[in-house]
């Protein structure tokens, strides 16, 4: 008896450190992305500063599973048939908000029973920084290729790669966490030509903070990798500058937009449904030029979500480290800010863009665009009571920011879901 008792204290403890290591805030091993080190360190007590982040952001790395898995075989389609009375119930909820709301909303709880509903699905906008999540489809997919057998390789490369900004990462607002694992200092600023970061904070920093910069530079990579294939790990920087300076510039143009948008036409995402057309930053247009402009659909991007829980996004080990790189370790805004939402995980990814024209005197600002003023949320929702749900939320309301209005409806969708 006593023997048992000892060795069921023996499973316990290594169970608890293995839930204790795998954090994604604690991921710092798997990916070596900085930031995540200062977070654990915080987590630990190390560290002393006030703990900001929701219950939510504290799922265990290897808790974050693939929802639709057991349906992976199923196709597209199955999943697209509307419910009517839950589409009744989420129409309900767009009265009084400007008819320019488009959505699609997946609830996935029951597997048995997923309900689908939609409004103006198809309506097509500027897709903003949720374009990013083609990219990071992209740099997945040219992984695949350099090690097509090998996925702890394909991870290796992304944790050990390590490539400079350049004019690529020029300019951008939005700034990026740097943090110094010696000095345990932490810096935020813009990037800067001269920034080096491996290839997953480059990712992390394009996704985590919706840095620009470091869109233009993952996508840069992918661009990379398609060119010179499995002789990209080896690649240097020399030759990396030499390609793009003497490459025409329509061939780059054309093989940056094929990079990013044919994965997506492989996931059946049609052109219309959804592309991406130009790189994020000024700084790139030095070797690659627009093409085709960018547009983006609820529906368009709720085949990727559906897809993504599937693992049918390049593979089952892709899809689920492109999740984990969707997961929100960082602030919450707009619609993943929503208090109802601070004990589920969120895999989110926002995006906006707007415009402005001030020559008639009328009142426009940051978000409050009176020509454009898209605002998109992208988001699957994980409670701990197993709620599990997907939405899709495009806008373009001129004159008004969104955010509160995104969030206030976030709310009650997730009232709806989980009542």
């Amino acid at each position: 008896m006593k023997k048992i008792v000892i060795v069921l204290v023996l499973v316990l403890i290594c169970s608890a450190f293995t839930t204790a290591t795998f954090y994604p805030i604690d991921g710092y091993e798997h990916t070596g992305i900085k930031r995540l080190k200062r977070l654990e360190l915080i987590k630990s007590g190390e560290i002393v500063e006030k703990q900001t982040l929701p219950e939510g952001a504290f799922k265990s790395y290897l808790d974050i599973k693939l929802n639709l898995k057991e349906k992976a075989s199923d196709s597209l389609h199955c999943f697209f048939k509307e419910n009517d009375a839950f589409q009744k119930e989420i129409s309900s909820l767009f009265r009084g908000l400007d008819k320019s709301y488009s959505l699609t909303v997946m609830d996935i709880t029951d597997l048995n029973n997923i309900r689908y509903a939609h409004r103006n699905e198809t309506s097509g906008y500027q897709p903003g920084s949720v374009g990013k999540l083609a990219v990071l489809i992209g740099l997945f997919n040219q992984l695949s290729k350099i090690y097509p057998d090998d996925f702890d390789k394909r991870i290796q490369l992304l944790k050990t790669k390590v490539v400079k900004a350049g004019v690529w990462g020029l300019t951008d607002e939005h700034t990026i966490p740097i943090y110094n694992i010696e000095t345990k200092k932490l810096v935020k600023r813009q990037v800067i030509a001269s920034d080096t970061f491996t290839l997953f904070e480059w990712a992390d920093h394009m996704l985590s903070v919706s840095n620009n910069g470091a869109a233009s530079i993952v996508w840069r990579e992918v661009l990379l990798m398609q060119a010179f294939g499995e002789k990209y790990p080896e690649l240097t920087e020399e030759d990396a500058l030499t390609y793009f300076k003497t490459t025409e510039k329509k061939v780059l143009t054309d093989l940056g937009n094929d990079v990013v948008n044919l994965p997506l036409r492989d996931l059946g995402i049609t052109a219309d449904e959804w592309r991406l057309g130009s790189f994020f930053t000024r700084g790139a247009n030095t070797y690659v030029g627009d093409k085709g402009g960018s547009i983006g659909t609820p529906f368009g991007v709720m085949k990727f979500l559906v897809q993504l829980e599937q693992g049918n996004v390049i593979d089952a080990e892709s899809s689920l480290e492109m999740k984990r790189l969707m997961y929100m370790t960082d602030r919450r805004i707009r619609y993943a800010q929503a208090p109802a939402l601070k004990e589920a995980a969120v895999y989110f990814k926002s995006g906006s863009l707007y415009k402005c024209d001030r020559s008639n005197g009328q009142v426009c600002g940051k978000y409050m665009g009176n020509v454009q003023n898209f605002m998109n949320s992208v988001a699957i929702v994980e409670h701990p009571n197993k709620t599990t749900y997907m939405v899709v939320l495009m806008t373009n309301v001129l004159g008004k920011n969104s955010a509160t209005d995104h969030m206030n409806l976030a709310a009650n969708i997730d009232k709806l879901i989980k009542k």
